[in-house]
């Protein structure tokens, strides 16, 4: 189940808590304990548990603490939802720090996502990180618009591309994670997928849909990692057509 951040009331919370605003109330704070310590400990009850299990008597739990302890530095769920998504929100090495040209980079930070996604399908499955950007999503984003200063792009244009790559990386991801539990790594397939393929093998007149079948029996298959790579392959082609027509 995907928690949305909706609510204003929520919102405000969770701003103040990302942008350095009181996170302790008013009951004052628990020996040992700090937002950054209670995200890292969220961030594990959810590697370890999956996004359905986590609450805030959990994360407490995995603390050794009481969960009033946590309500003293987190308001809710739907807060620490935001607080763990803005500290995944940057990698190792920002977008435009990369080596190579802009289309390198773009590549680069595209398959380094699809990555995670993979290694940590729970990123795409808590609350709507757009709703409540921290400083790492802002630096991340600032980074991949560098990415294309020595381009002729307009503004506009640079963050539509951002958000167009983006949303490829996340909805193919969302697509995989939401059909079916983790991917197999050695087929890029997940299991459940596989099981079900054979069954419709057992089950289904393919010649009914002839080319469907051609495809299948030419050994495509729906949302592998060749077709991940397929399609953000075309999608770097139009934007690599956009910026040339802007430089011509």
């Amino acid at each position: 189940m995907t928690h949305q951040v909706t609510a204003p009331a929520t919102q405000e919370r969770a701003l103040a808590l990302l942008w350095g605003g009181d996170a302790r109330g008013s009951r004052g704070p628990a020996r040992g304990l700090t937002v950054e310590r209670i995200v890292d400990a969220a961030i594990e009850v959810v590697e370890r548990d999956g996004p359905s299990a986590m609450s805030l008597r959990r994360v407490a739990a995995h603390l050794g603490v009481g969960v009033a302890s946590l309500y003293t530095y987190v308001p809710g769920r739907a807060e620490l939802e935001a607080l763990m998504l803005d500290a995944v929100a940057v990698g190792r090495i920002l977008p435009h720090e990369r080596p190579g040209s802009w289309r390198d980079k773009l590549e680069a930070l595209a398959l380094d996502d699809w990555q995670e996604i993979r290694q940590h399908p729970w990123v795409l499955q808590l609350g709507a990180a757009e709703q409540v950007p921290g400083p790492n999503m802002l630096r991340w984003l600032d980074s991949a618009l560098r990415i294309f200063e020595d381009t002729s792009l307009s503004e506009a244009e640079k963050l539509s591309v951002i958000e167009s790559v983006d949303a490829y990386v996340r909805g193919l991801g969302r697509l995989r994670t939401e059909a079916a539990g983790p991917w197999d790594e050695e087929s890029g397939i997940a299991p459940e997928i596989q099981q079900r393929d054979h069954t419709l093998g057992h089950l289904v007149d393919f010649d009914r849909y002839p080319a469907l079948q051609r495809a299948l029996q030419a050994g495509a298959r729906p949302y592998s990692g060749d077709q991940f790579t397929f399609g953000l392959q075309r999608l770097l082609d139009g934007i690599e057509q956009l910026v040339d027509s802007r430089a011509g």
